[in-house]
Formats: structure tokens, C-alpha cells, sequence
């Protein structure tokens, strides 16, 4: 089996390496608070003295830690020349780039990584994680890689994986917003949210979810047009629940910008386009493309 080192044992840290012993691969671990390791140790894991012994030619390192600022912080300590760095740090697509670019300088291959699954969902179903930069890394480590969730590469450029987390993640925050603000408006009357949430939220937002990939091949193909409610419509629904909050003395914060942007975009004279177009608004240059 792979020789793999884990560095960086929060809580995403410790679930890869878990997920990586329990699948019988040799595992050295190495985080600065060294009695994070203890639990691991206990599994069937290697303690790393320091970075430098975790961090070995020939090994794939899979480090997971704060930031990017860390991971150079980190591997600065050790020889990179002739290691397979898998960074599955949260970050921006700028920060993977130049990390790539400084590990290949020193001699070593990366893949970059967006985890899309919380701690608990590592090496189970429902875990999936994007990679970007060196095919060949993802291609040779694919067994390993797909023992801790679905591995999907996602191009050469290793923005990508990145970028792509954090799209998804804007649509989460989204959901979580319109729910959130949806949740307040029924607590203002005294109902139970559990109970609309479960019965009523959660049905509306899935189907309305079906609708995504139809908007996505109008953005694609830059049609605003649309056979359901345009923006002049929906821009009266908003004013209607944005005044029936504030009657139930609920706050819009969380409503009040899409409500502006909608308003920003009627005046501008699409009143009869399509939500889907809201897209021009947050992404200039589609007016020049």
C-alpha cells in the first residue's frame, strides 16, 4: 500500500487519516500540537518527529491545515524534492496556483483539493472532493484518493478545484439565507419552524432546485427571456413579503439585496427578463461577451 503522510490533524485532518489506516495504507501523521496525534498513534499510525520526517521523497503528503500562508509555513520546514503534495486546504483559487507553482519550484508534483463533505462524511457515501493541477498525481493516487470520498478531477488548472468549492459554497450560503429569513417570517407568527421547515420548506426548495440546470443552459446560451414570472413580477412578490416582514416585526437584511438588484435591473429596462439574467448584474463582462 501508498506510503501516506498526513499533515495537519484538525478536525478534517484526523477524519483522512482515520479513513486511510482503517483502508490498511501506512499512515505518518504530524500536526504542531503533537498530542492530536495520540488517537491515530493508538489506530496504527506513525508519529512524525517533525515536518521533515513526514514530509519523505516518494511519499503522497495530504496536508490539511488553516490556510495557504500554513501550508507554506509548514512545508518550508521539509525537502519537497521528489513528494506528492495533495493540499486539501480550504482556499482561493490564486492561493492554489502559486502554491502549485511554488512546490513544482522545489521539486515536488501537486494536486489541489476542494473537500465537499464535512469531517464525519470522510470515506462514507455522500463525501465528495475535487481535484485540481497534475493529472498524473490524480490518476496514480486515484485508489487512495477515492478511500476518503468520490474523486472528481476537474482540470489541469489548479484553481479549479478551489474555485469550484467555493461556488458551491455561495449556493449553500444562498439557500441558507433564503431559508433562514423564510424561518423568521413563520416564527414572527408563533408556528413551529421544525414543522414547516420539514413539511412545507424543504419540499418547495428541492423542486424549486429542478429548475437550476434549465437556467443553467440559458445563462450559458445568454437567453433572458422567460415563459414564467419576469423580473417586474418578481419584483412586486419581493416588495409584498419585504412589507409583510416588517408588519410581522421581521428585519430584511438577508431579503433586501437580491430586492435591490432586481430593482437596479428593472430600471435598467429588463423588467421582462428572466431571473436567470440577474447574472449580468453580478458578472459584468457577460455585457461585453
Amino acid at each position: 500500500m501508498t506510503k501516506i503522510s498526513i499533515v495537519g490533524l484538525g478536525l478534517m485532518g484526523t477524519a483522512l487519516a482515520e479513513t486511510l489506516i482503517k483502508a490498511g495504507h501506512e499512515v505518518t501523521v504530524w500536526n504542531r500540537t503533537d498530542r492530536k496525534a495520540e488517537p491515530l498513534v493508538a489506530l496504527g499510525a506513525t508519529r512524525a518527529a517533525d515536518v521533515a520526517e513526514a514530509v519523505r521523497p516518494g511519499s503522497l503528503v495530504i496536508v490539511c491545515v488553516l490556510d495557504y500562508a500554513t501550508v507554506h509555513d509548514v512545508l518550508r520546514q521539509a525537502s519537497l524534492e521528489g513528494t506528492t503534495v495533495v493540499n486539501l486546504t480550504s482556499g482561493r483559487p490564486a492561493e492554489a496556483r502559486r502554491t502549485a507553482e511554488w512546490v513544482r519550484e522545489r521539486g515536488g508534483e501537486y494536486l489541489d483539493g476542494g473537500v465537499m463533505a464535512v469531517p464525519q462524511m470522510i470515506g462514507g457515501p455522500g463525501a465528495l472532493i475535487l481535484y485540481s493541477g497534475s493529472q498524473e498525481v490524480f490518476d496514480r493516487h486515484r485508489a487512495e484518493l477515492g478511500a476518503l470520498a468520490e474523486a472528481r478531477y476537474v482540470g489541469a488548472d489548479a484553481g479549479l478545484a478551489p474555485l469550484l468549492d467555493m461556488a458551491m459554497l455561495t449556493g449553500m450560503y444562498g439557500q441558507i439565507a433564503g431559508a433562514t429569513q423564510a424561518m423568521a417570517l413563520v416564527r414572527s407568527a408563533g408556528l413551529p419552524v421544525s414543522d414547516f421547515t420539514t413539511t412545507l420548506l424543504l419540499p418547495w426548495l428541492r423542486a424549486m432546485g429542478e429548475l437550476l440546470p434549465g437556467w443553467a443552459a440559458e445563462i450559458d446560451d445568454r437567453r433572458w427571456e422567460t415563459d414564467m414570472s419576469n423580473l417586474g413580477v418578481n419584483d412586486a412578490v419581493l416588495e409584498g413579503i419585504a412589507v409583510a416582514m416588517r408588519e410581522q416585526g421581521v428585519e430584511t437584511n438577508l431579503l433586501t439585496p437580491l430586492q435591490q438588484i432586481v430593482a437596479k435591473r428593472i430600471a435598467d429596462g429588463h423588467a421582462g427578463h428572466g431571473l436567470q439574467s440577474l447574472i449580468e448584474e453580478v458578472h459584468p463582462d457577460l455585457h461585453r461577451s
